[in-house]
């Protein structure tokens, strides 16, 4: 397993060793000791989350405040991403700025993404079956996001306008600016 930090402090990209021969393949996903010792702390994760999207679909900045601040493990199970993880702790050289990493089936690349940070993902390939694992229980009062299109955090979804799909919910968020940001990590 190859763990890289992002420029995102706490931000890591992971990449499985995957074994190769002519029946197949065969990969660990995920080892809770071998990931916490990369981390350099430990991450008990609590809930299993997986979505199915088509083409164009883009899952905007969602996040968790308070004690319900949630980390997550993300990765593809079939298809392609583009995922972003954005900065959202207000005390963090980083604030604001993000990241995106292309994840795939074929790449088997995961990122971790700590609490205190928001997280979307846009459907590069016709379908994508996403999947990911939370330190924290998902708690609909705590939920919070940031618009898709805000042009302070000018996230390049790599979709044509025209053809991103967006759920009426996301639609409605606010900038970054306006966001509900408050943490408990």
């Amino acid at each position: 397993m190859k763990v890289t930090e992002t420029k995102l402090k706490g931000c890591f990209v992971i990449e499985p060793a995957v074994f190769r021969d002519d029946r197949g393949y065969f990969f660990e996903s995920f080892n809770a000791k071998n990931l916490n010792d990369a981390l350099g702390k430990e991450v008990n994760f609590v809930q299993d989350n997986q979505s199915y999207s088509n083409r164009g679909v883009v899952r905007a900045i969602h996040y968790q405040t308070g004690k319900y601040a949630q980390a997550k493990l993300v990765r593809v199970l079939k298809g392609t991403v583009l995922d972003v993880a954005v900065d959202l702790r207000q005390d963090s050289l980083t604030f604001g700025q993000h990241i995106a990493i292309e994840l795939s089936a074929e790449n088997n690349k995961q990122v971790f993404i700590p609490r205190g940070f928001g997280h979307g993902f846009s459907v590069l390939s016709e379908t994508a079956e996403f999947f990911y694992k939370c330190d924290n229980f998902y708690n609909k009062a705590s939920e919070g996001g940031v618009i898709y299109n805000d042009p302070g955090l000018d996230i390049d979804w790599q979709i044509p306008l025209d053809e991103i799909k967006i759920s009426d919910k996301d639609l409605e968020l606010p900038s970054l600016e306006n966001a509900r940001l408050l943490w408990e990590i």
